[in-house]
């Protein structure tokens, strides 16, 4: 996926999790941080952050906070809704696979539902939840940066789901260049690993997406797990 208007600026500050202050061609703008999470390893005083300018009637800020320098210098896309832009981008190509964002299943809405026809006739039943990654240390991507009882719910959403029959993926999406697996992050939510540890022995799936990631888009390059479930060519840029 792609952004339009993309253009540089200066961290200033964060003052909630929604804005932040940013400077931009030497004037302070206040704009919409696109990620929740804490990002406080990457939101640092005189980071280089880009930002895009959607130019949607009626905001209340001019930009979107989109990605940021590391100060490795690793660039990181930061935007919470990217990671299903790309992987419904990824899955277009599939051949034999109808696609349903947005799915309910349970009490809760699961990124995708993917419907299969395989060799045999029959038709494979995909649960799919996504999630991304903006957290690394020493070249490992961590997940979540932040508590998310939410993601434990939909860790064990898809636990049903795979006893159910149901080919249950929690897939991540890696929001930068150079990392190819994802730990949990017990430090931070210890809760998250135990859930990680009971859906690995629930057949549940956890695929890594591996990615591109330049100021002005966020582009999955490759599945990076032992068995391959989508086979396509790389996906398209936008």
């Amino acid at each position: 996926m792609k952004y339009p208007n993309i253009i540089r600026g200066e961290f200033i500050s964060r003052p909630n999790r929604f804005i932040a202050q940013v400077n931009i061609k030497g004037r302070n703008e206040t704009v919409h941080v696109k990620n929740t999470g804490r990002c406080k390893e990457l939101l640092i005083p005189g980071s280089e952050v880009w930002l895009t300018a959607p130019g949607t009637p009626g905001r209340k800020t001019l930009y979107d906070l989109v990605a940021v320098k590391k100060s490795n210098g690793r660039l990181i896309n930061i935007d919470s809704q990217a990671p299903n832009k790309a992987v419904l981008e990824w899955l277009k190509p599939c051949d034999n696979i109808k696609i349903t964002p947005e799915y309910t299943y349970g009490s809760s809405r699961i990124d995708f539902f993917l419907e299969r026809v395989q060799s045999e006739g029959n038709t494979e039943k995909i649960l799919m939840e996504v999630k991304g990654c903006t957290l690394e240390n020493d070249g490992i991507g961590y997940f979540p940066d932040a508590p998310t009882i939410r993601g434990i719910k939909h860790i064990h959403e898809l636990i049903g789901a795979a006893r159910e029959g149901y080919t249950a993926i929690l897939a991540f999406v890696i929001q930068m260049d150079g990392i190819r697996e994802v730990h949990p992050n017990i430090a931070t939510h210890p809760e998250f690993g135990t859930a990680i540890d009971e859906a690995r022995k629930s057949n549940v799936n956890i695929v890594f997406f591996t990615c591109h990631v330049a100021p002005d888009e966020l582009l999955i390059t490759g599945e990076s797990e032992k068995g391959r479930f989508f086979e396509k060519k790389p996906g398209k840029k936008l």
